[in-house]
């Protein structure tokens, strides 16, 4: 999630592979040897991973974040570290992403009520209750990972990989990393 771009095609199939696990992610927890809800799930991962959602746009930060893993030493998943930084990420860059929330409110979990910050709120909230809902923590504490020293570690992973300004506009310094890491404790 960065900024418009116009790239109306890009955002409607993100939307929709997220509409999908959101819709079949449940139904995969609930009826696990279903084969048609499995295979609508590997079919929307595989599409948000060849790439083609990224073309003509800059790419969000998820991935950055995930690279030095938030636990420092690997024992934590992608999908995990997603869980823990993309609610803290998104509240900390709310303003300067305030028109992609808005649109990812309103087309991925129809919150159209509210003011801007609510609805945006509200958004950051359905995301966290959604990986919760998958069984997904969203929080460093709830892998018993202590923010005191893990937070720590994290920025130092991040410089000793190059990664001291990050974002489409390289403007996420250490300093907003941490701040980002501390709302995920």
């Amino acid at each position: 999630m960065t900024y418009p771009v116009d790239g109306k095609i890009q955002d409607r199939f993100a939307e929709g592979i997220l509409l999908t696990l959101i819709e079949d992610g449940p139904k995969a927890l609930q009826e696990p040897e279903n084969y048609n809800v499995r295979a609508n799930i590997m079919w929307a991962a595989t599409q948000a991973l060849n790439g083609l959602i990224g073309r003509r746009r800059a790419t969000g930060l998820g991935d950055a974040y995930a690279r030095p893993r938030a636990d420092g030493d690997a024992r934590l998943d992608h999908a995990q570290t997603l869980a823990i930084v993309l609610p803290a990420l998104w509240n900390e860059k709310r303003d300067a992403k305030r028109e992609k929330l808005l649109q990812y409110a309103e087309r991925v979990w129809n919150i159209t009520e509210g003011s801007d910050d609510q609805r945006i709120d509200a958004a950051i909230a359905a995301t966290r209750q959604f990986f919760e809902q998958m069984g997904v923590p969203t929080r460093l504490s709830d892998y018993g990972l202590d923010g005191s020293s893990t937070i720590p570690a994290l920025l130092a992973k991040l410089e000793e990989h190059g990664m001291t300004k990050l974002g489409e506009h390289q403007d996420i310094t250490l300093d907003v990393s941490r701040r980002i890491y501390e709302a995920a404790r």
